[in-house]
């Protein structure tokens, strides 16, 4: 990695990565979403300090998130966060804000006015403690959470499932990455939560939809794989065919509110209808491009059934890597490691946030 100069503050060069022959300390903030995390990682792959306040009780009366709240919930959380972190890190490893080598902060996509709360104090850090910038794309952050922890390196195939997004990627190296397939409508996350609410379980939907489908049959209901070329996906026929369902049965029944069996078999006939259609495409990606390491990341990574199906291609002598649950859903120690891992330059203090993938 060549020497990076830091545009923050050109006095000084600091270099970032695997090959900056020093340990680096970087502390990271995300607040995408409805997350307010802080976290130091060392050298990418050694957590020092991992905070999380999560907003789900806020919104779950709402049935989803609500970007105003989202962002005023930041502004209450984002000192404190901050605070036990650099508690977290003089306890576990007596790391001091003089110590941090980097600030980073996500800089989407997002809510813009939640990206906003992070971003604007991670520059603030930066500043203060006279260190350089570097904003990150949640995406690749996402993918970087396998590095913690673990000795993966690329190349490697990825699918990135979250609820925003459904991607195959082709990770060459810490800082090239190819999108090869991506869902051309719904992802997988919000497929999901919409299923979700057509069988009227409560937000969030999807780790709910999860629990039901270990105790349903998969095989109860013969739902669509959509057709598409390439290593792309579908998930609105799917979505669609389920309320097809839902509404034919609860004629069937004469009910408003079907059995529970019935709802249990719904939901693990969705659940194994979508991980079929996933483990197929990232399979096939593999082989077209001989790669024998896979990795899965994003919050639907954490979904049992897909985890299940995916980690037993090592029974075909795959080697599969996938975050602790922890690591799947948003967090601000992913986004320390890609900082780490793909950090091509320093980012000006002017650097803006954006709401969807440029």
């Amino acid at each position: 990695m060549k020497n990076l100069k830091n545009t923050l503050f050109s006095h000084k060069e600091i270099e970032i990565g695997p090959e900056s022959g020093y340990d680096n300390y970087i502390m990271a903030i995300e607040s995408s979403c409805d997350e307010t995390a802080c976290a130091i990682v060392k050298n990418g792959r050694e957590v020092i300090a991992n905070v999380v306040a999560s907003q789900i009780k806020t919104h779950a009366q709402f049935g989803g998130v609500i970007p105003e709240i989202a962002a005023r919930e930041h502004l209450d959380s984002i000192n404190i966060v901050i605070d036990e972190a650099f508690k977290q890190a003089k306890d576990n490893a007596n790391i001091e804000p003089h110590n941090i080598t980097a600030f980073a902060g996500t800089v989407g996509p997002g809510l813009v006015g939640c990206l906003l709360v992070g971003l604007n104090a991670a520059k603030t850090l930066a500043l203060v403690y006279d260190k350089p910038f570097i904003g990150v794309n949640h995406l690749n952050a996402h993918l970087c959470g396998n590095y913690i922890d673990t000795e993966l390196k690329p190349p490697f195939m990825a699918l990135l499932v979250s609820g925003g997004h459904t991607q195959i990627i082709d990770v060459k190296s810490y800082s090239e990455q190819q999108i090869i397939g991506e869902t051309i409508d719904d992802a997988v996350g919000e497929a999901y939560d919409k299923v979700a609410r057509l069988i009227g379980l409560p937000y969030p939907g999807g780790p709910k939809l999860d629990k039901l489908a270990q105790i349903g049959n998969p095989k109860a209901y013969h739902l669509p794989q959509a057709k598409v070329d390439g290593f792309n996906f579908s998930f609105s026929g799917l979505k669609t065919a389920v309320l097809r369902l839902v509404k034919d049965l609860k004629r069937e029944y004469n009910t408003e509110e079907l059995p529970e069996n019935i709802v249990n078999d719904i939901c693990a006939s969705f659940q194994e209808c979508v991980s079929s259609t996933l483990l197929k495409k990232l399979k096939k990606a593999a082989d077209e491009n001989n790669y024998k390491q896979i990795v899965i990341a994003g919050g639907v990574a954490a979904n049992s059934e897909i985890r299940k199906k995916i980690f037993n291609l090592e029974n075909d002598g795959y080697k599969v890597f996938a975050p602790p649950m922890k690591y799947c859903t948003d967090n601000a120690a992913m986004v320390a490691s890609c900082a780490y891992f793909n950090t091509n330059t320093f980012d000006d203090i002017n650097v803006e946030v954006f709401s969807r993938v440029k």
